[in-house]
């Protein structure tokens, strides 16, 4: 049930460049590693939690899944392109980035829910790594737990590269400059995510 094929495929999809690890690396380069560690956290259980859920329902989830990945994803590149803008916003030289706060442990947890990426990753788990017999229970929550084992170096890599990142970046011009560019490739991730989902229920539709 747990092979190395499933950890490397969580280790690989979590370490990529991805919603999650963009706004980690901004979270710690604007707010630090320890007030950055609720987000991380929060990112591993509200991922697992997720993981378990679609998995215990993935035969309800593949049913419908036509219906629901495009809903999902437009909800969740929405909140991606407004978390762009926020940080757009909040990376001006003459704001106080310090007085902000970084996202907190439930916002993390709950913002995998319209996660696109995370989406797409949970299914493709249902697919490839499920057991076809035994307690589905079971094999749900094993594989659930090895996901947000799996994921916890991903999320402490980004989060430790944003901390240093931070003591090269005390210049807050400096910061203003990354900041835009953080905020830009969220953007284009949102929109490069609704496109592809886009493009897969047209072609669906087409077929």
């Amino acid at each position: 049930m747990v092979t190395w094929a499933l950890i490397s495929y969580v280790v690989v999809l979590s370490i990529t460049p991805g919603p999650n690890n963009l706004l980690l690396a901004a979270s710690g380069v604007n707010y630090g590693l320890r007030r950055s560690l609720p987000m991380g956290i929060g990112i591993i259980v509200g991922g697992g939690i997720q993981c378990f859920v679609t998995l215990l329902l993935f035969s309800q989830l593949f049913t419908y899944l036509q219906f629901v990945r495009l809903p999902i994803a437009v909800v969740g590149c929405i909140y991606l392109l407004w978390l762009a803008w926020r940080l757009y916003s909040a990376s001006a030289p003459n704001s106080n980035t310090s007085s902000g706060k970084p996202m907190t442990f439930m916002q993390a947890a709950l913002f995998q829910w319209v996660n696109p990426k995370a989406w797409i990753m949970m299914i493709n788990m249902a697919a490839l790594f499920m057991p076809q017999e035994g307690s589905l229970l079971f094999g749900s929550l094993i594989i659930g737990l090895t996901n947000s084992i799996s994921s916890y170096p991903s999320v402490l890599v980004w989060s430790v590269l944003g901390d240093r990142l931070r003591l090269a970046l005390q210049n807050p011009q400096y910061l203003h400059y990354f900041n835009v560019v953080m905020s830009s490739s969220l953007a284009l991730t949102a929109l490069w995510l609704l496109w592809d989902e886009a493009r897969i229920v047209w072609y669906s539709f087409a077929a």
